[in-house]
């Protein structure tokens, strides 16, 4: 069950290698947490992330579980939820796509969408039906500024994005009164794997301040966080920019 600050006691990533899910998971066994399951495709990554969170003193298991297989999410993850209670489940991947490439390459385009968007939904919907069956828990989504408005620049990862956005905003409020929370986590530029040697946009933030502001939401119990803080009202400007004028923006 969940502190009195409504921190977890256990936890469960699905995408066990992500950047942000390790920084979110030091830091919330540094708090309060100390089972966690990292989900995702074996492999040394996989390992080497577990090996590292046994170091700060959790228990750590990994379980198999591929984004673009949903047709074995429930087998995979009611194997964890059959161990005991998930306090928290943090939906944590995604790829970004190359845009240029992937639009030369539908078949790419559509692997973008089946991981950021398809992949989620399946895995989102039989996490909250699991969290909903132990009568508590919470569902956080790594979302992304990008699912904001369609840019050219990224509107294939974007757009998978924006789907991603959309479904776990009605998800939380199907299971509002269930007393499962869903947090949506908008991050704008993260300093990452993922963007490495990609031009960085105003607003880059980190992984740990991600984290950070995980954390915060998780006992707020917000519904909707940005990171950082400020995009939320940069945002709100681009969305209502006329198209012709924000054609011409650099973005």
């Amino acid at each position: 069950m969940k502190d009195a600050f409504g921190l977890p006691q256990s936890l469960l990533v699905l995408g066990g290698t992500s950047e942000i899910a390790l920084a979110t998971a030091r830091r919330l066994i540094a708090r309060r947490t100390r089972t966690v399951w990292l989900a995702g495709r074996p492999s040394p990554a996989l390992d080497a992330a577990a090996g590292q969170l046994r170091g700060l003193g959790a228990e750590v298991r990994t379980v198999a579980f591929d984004a673009l297989d949903p047709a074995s999410h429930e087998e995979a993850l009611g194997k964890v939820f059959a161990e005991g209670d998930i306090d928290l489940v943090l939906l944590a991947f995604g790829v970004l796509g190359d845009q240029a490439h992937d639009e030369r390459e539908p078949l790419n385009a559509v692997r973008v969408a089946q991981t950021n968007y398809t992949g989620a939904v399946s895995a989102g919907l039989v996490s909250a039906g699991a969290l909903q069956a132990q009568g508590h828990g919470s569902l956080v989504v790594l979302s992304s500024v990008a699912g904001e408005r369609a840019r050219r620049a990224n509107f294939i990862y974007g757009s998978s994005k924006a789907g991603l956005d959309a479904f776990a905003q009605g998800l939380g409020d199907a299971l509002h009164g269930t007393g499962v929370h869903v947090m949506v986590v908008r991050p704008g530029f993260v300093r990452s794997r993922m963007t490495a040697g990609r031009e960085e946009a105003p607003f880059a933030t980190t992984p740990e301040a991600v984290a950070s502001a995980i954390e915060l939401g998780l006992r707020r119990r917000s519904e909707t966080v940005w990171v950082p803080g400020a995009l939320r009202l940069v945002m709100s400007a681009l969305r209502h920019l006329p198209r012709p004028l924000f054609r011409r923006l650099p973005v």
